[in-house]
């Protein structure tokens, strides 16, 4: 009989094989390029995070976050889905991707600078008086063009599988944004959200103009494909109305909050609720890595694509479940890094412990829902979870302030990922069923007339 100590070599020995063989893989080797650029990207971004929070403080942090948060649920109708198509038609056709990539230019200049005027107009409406206007203009210049011709451009490394190249990019856009911010607080000590915003527009337009040339070089030019546009622009749609309704019911409360409560309020909400996305950050990753295995296994069949979701979330569901015991011991940490002035954000990021496991479990099952050809319905149902949390919150934040929307967040994330493992469910079940009938012998089909032989 062995002992423990000749047992732990093996295990161990075991143990590096796995890790070795896993790293071997074409996926393994871009899940550690998309968690060392999110990672990097995480410190960078808690860098210029707490800066950010002391130089500003609640007030103007809780102004910043709002216009942000308006604009990113405007933002995905820029280029009208045209990343992901990139990503879905060059992950089946690599010789597609200077015609994608043209158009994805061609879309996203075109709809960012229409899109421009629609948001100014609308902060007059949503946000608070007191965000002056040069801020609004600002950011929705940065954010409905330049971050969109560099998430364009994210899309198109992720759709030749080169995450090391979309890592750089990540970190490109943090660090261009910490050496500004840190700027600002080393020339004043109290910055003014339209200082931070001008800091904030130039790191875009650097950082878009980087990933342009710098896809160009690689690739080739970008070339035209018009007819392509008019024949994918329903399925254009479905992708931009699916990321929007995610947006609007991650982001809208936000705005509700520094509308219908204060800014202060505001503040906290979306302190604590960044942290949240920090600590997301890993399963982003993941999800990154194998967005393009989801339309190569969905071409199979919701099944397919769901047994490969399935088998993706049962290796990283360990994750979220361990940050949700973490927050909830480490929240009292965060008005010491962040200041006084986040205090709230102790109860807050508490509330919202939860919320990585949730999105956990449904982002992993409508990516096999989009995987497989199902978008309307992912769609569909993301819209309605929007219009749920959107009602809600004009209920709960002027009757309980953040609070009432940390309890909105819990219940929209928990209701979509129900729905969706519903829809994908019964998905499965009548794909099954229906081949089952097909294949039963009591249906007699003439084998020359079967479609797959026509």
């Amino acid at each position: 009989m062995r002992n423990n100590g000749e047992r732990h070599p093996g295990l161990l020995m075991r143990g590096k094989s796995y890790l070795a063989g896993a790293l071997s893989t074409s996926l393994g080797q871009n899940m550690m390029w998309a968690l060392g650029g999110y990672g990097l990207r995480l410190i960078i971004q808690a860098a210029y995070f707490i800066i950010i929070a002391r130089c500003l403080g609640a007030g103007n942090y809780g102004a910043f976050i709002a216009v942000t948060a308006l604009i990113s649920a405007i933002s995905p109708f820029v280029g009208l889905g045209y990343g992901s198509l990139i990503v879905k038609n060059v992950a089946r056709d690599k010789n597609l991707f200077q015609v994608y990539w043209g158009n994805g230019l061609l879309m996203t200049a075109s709809t960012g600078l229409l899109l421009l005027a629609f948001v100014m107009a609308l902060g007059r409406v949503a946000l608070p008086h007191s965000i002056p206007l040069i801020v609004v203009i600002l950011v929705a210049v940065s954010d409905l063009i330049f971050v969109k011709l560099l998430d364009l451009a994210a899309f198109a490394f992720q759709s030749r599988e080169l995450l090391s190249h979309n890592a750089h990019l990540n970190v490109l856009i943090s660090l261009t944004r910490l050496i500004g911010i840190a700027g600002l607080a080393l020339a004043a000590r109290h910055s003014t959200v339209a200082a931070w915003s001008c800091v904030y527009l130039a790191g875009s337009i650097l950082s878009a103009l980087i990933a342009i040339c710098w896809i160009t070089l690689k690739f080739g030019g970008p070339r035209l494909a018009l007819h392509r546009i008019r024949g994918e622009i329903l399925e254009g749609m479905y992708f931009s109305l699916g990321l929007a309704a995610q947006t609007i019911y991650n982001d809208i409360d936000k705005i509700m909050v520094a509308r219908l409560a204060s800014l202060e309020a505001a503040g906290i909400y979306a302190a604590a609720y960044r942290l949240i996305e920090v600590v997301f950050l890993p399963v982003r990753a993941l999800l990154n890595a194998t967005y393009v295995g989801f339309f190569r296994h969905g071409t199979a069949g919701i099944q397919q694509s769901m047994r490969y979701g399935r088998r993706l979330l049962l290796h990283c569901i360990a994750y979220p479940v361990f940050v949700c015991g973490a927050l909830l011991i480490a929240a009292p940490i965060v008005p010491h890094v962040l200041g006084r002035g986040f205090s709230g954000a102790t109860e807050a990021l508490r509330w919202l412990a939860l919320l990585p496991l949730l999105k956990t479990l449904h982002y992993f099952v409508s990516d096999a829902l989009t995987g497989a050809g199902y978008q309307g319905l992912r769609t569909f149902s993301q819209v309605g979870v929007a219009v749920f949390n959107t009602l809600i919150n004009m209920w709960l934040i002027p009757a309980y302030g953040w609070r009432g929307a940390a309890w909105s967040s819990l219940a929209s994330d928990g209701l979509l990922a129900l729905t969706l493992w519903t829809v994908a469910l019964w998905l499965c079940r009548t794909e099954q069923d229906e081949g089952a009938r097909l294949n039963s012998p009591s249906i007699q089909i003439p084998r020359m007339e079967r479609i797959s032989d026509v």
